[in-house]
């Protein structure tokens, strides 16, 4: 009995330290998934997730926003394609072989020697050159977030388009969440693919 009541009290006192409910208005988050297409959970229903409330406390940024989340959904895309695919296929030269580079979770601290400052080199020039001024426009409204003209697989018709850039938006962020959980699975269990 004495432990039914402490139990009862325990959990009282917890939601004395609960937030208040609060509504806020959901206008501005409304007008972002207005402008912006991944408005659409997996299913293809409405989901106009922001729990932080951004779009409406930096609401000048939300193209920032977009464009970054653009930006690291490509970047984890391509990271869980070469997570997999370098437990398979290694590049030539002794360095990368796989009696040098057993794990691929190990390839960054092998490699931080060589290869890793040639690689930052490459991205800072990239980020330099392309990246700020593409978000410069992006802030001024000169073009969307993630355009950068590469338009020669796109779809011709507006539909056709939007259906792609969703699709873009929702792999891009199932890869953010994958290349956390392949990261995290090399390194607590030892192996490769397929990380068990």
């Amino acid at each position: 009995m004495k432990s039914v009541v402490a139990i009862l009290a325990l959990a009282a006192s917890a939601a004395a330290f609960a937030p208040a409910p609060t509504t806020r208005s959901s206008t501005q988050v409304d007008a972002v998934w207005d402008n912006y297409s991944g408005g659409v959970d997996f299913k293809g229903g409405e989901f106009k997730f922001d729990p932080l409330g951004l779009s409406e406390t930096y609401s000048p940024l939300v193209p920032f926003f977009r464009e970054s989340e653009i930006r690291h959904g490509r970047t984890a895309m391509l990271a869980v394609v070469g997570f997999i695919a370098a437990d398979f296929v290694r590049i030539p030269g002794d360095a990368y072989s796989f009696a040098s580079v057993p794990k691929v979770v190990d390839a960054h601290d092998v490699l931080l020697q060589g290869p890793m400052h040639q690689l930052l080199l490459w991205i800072s020039l990239w980020d330099i050159v392309i990246t700020y001024p593409s978000i410069q426009a992006t802030m001024k409204g000169e073009r969307e977030p993630g355009d950068f003209g590469w338009t020669f697989l796109a779809p011709k018709d507006s539909a056709a388009m939007e259906k792609k850039k969703v699709s873009e938006l929702m792999n891009g962020r199932l890869a953010m969440m994958a290349v956390g959980g392949i990261a995290t699975q090399s390194v607590l269990s030892g192996h490769g693919f397929p990380y068990l």
